[in-house]
């Protein structure tokens, strides 16, 4: 099950996609949704047969919320757009 959101003011983001970890499938910048974690996923980490690819193994599935579309959003942005989307800010 996916959603999504829309906030007006992120950039360079304007649609928000929440899914599963294991559902990614676009390169960007994401906030697990419970812990505040923040995840960069680039073009690289998504490729078919590339190296490393990680596997998150939890009790509970991770949900986490694209916040960008840029992978390597600065720090200070991506604690601001979370924090007006009232998602944990743990980063």
């Amino acid at each position: 099950m996916s959603t999504v959101k829309k906030f007006e003011n992120a950039l360079p983001t304007r649609s928000l996609h929440t899914c599963n970890f294991d559902q990614i499938e676009t390169p960007g910048t994401y906030v697990e949704c419970r812990s505040g974690t923040l995840l960069r996923v680039p073009d690289d980490g998504l490729a078919p047969g590339r190296s490393p690819r990680i596997e998150i193994v939890a009790h509970e599935p991770w949900v986490v919320t694209r916040i960008s579309d840029d992978p390597y959003l600065p720090l200070t942005k991506a604690r601001m757009i979370a924090a007006n989307l009232d998602l944990p800010v743990n980063f």
